[in-house]
């Protein structure tokens, strides 16, 4: 049984998924869309949508929290000074995952993540990776 088993461990160990959801986080507030693959982009959603809670928050101990988990310091300011603000009146949701079909070498499936609201409407070449 699956009980209190929660998260997708993407064939990596403990450290490996932490510096990757961490690595993700951080492009996904940098850039405010990548493309990933479908598994990291479902597992990379809990983890942004929480930092977006800490940052309408908007406390030292809110930004502390974030920065334990992100360590980037130009990504918690974007985070609490661009992101977090916006979604103040939104109670969730403040990602959404598109799925884009099989990437052409692995055939992996590829996702776009992207925060709702800052979608830019310039359209993702298939050439990008």
């Amino acid at each position: 049984m699956r009980h209190f088993k929660r998260g997708r461990k993407l064939n990596r160990t403990a450290a490996h998924r932490k510096a990757l959801m961490a690595n993700l986080a951080i492009a996904l507030i940098q850039h405010k869309r990548i493309k990933t693959t479908t598994a990291k982009a479902k597992e990379l959603r809990g983890y942004a949508e929480r930092m977006v809670t800490f940052a309408k928050k908007n406390t030292i101990a809110a930004r502390r929290e974030v920065y334990k988990r992100v360590n980037d310091r130009t990504a918690v300011k974007e985070l609490f000074d661009n992101i977090g603000p916006q979604y103040m009146e939104r109670p969730g949701g403040y990602t959404r995952v598109i799925k884009l079909g099989h990437r052409r070498g692995d055939n992996a499936e590829q996702a776009i993540i992207e925060f709702v609201g800052f979608e830019s409407f310039d359209s993702i070449s298939s050439k990008e990776d």
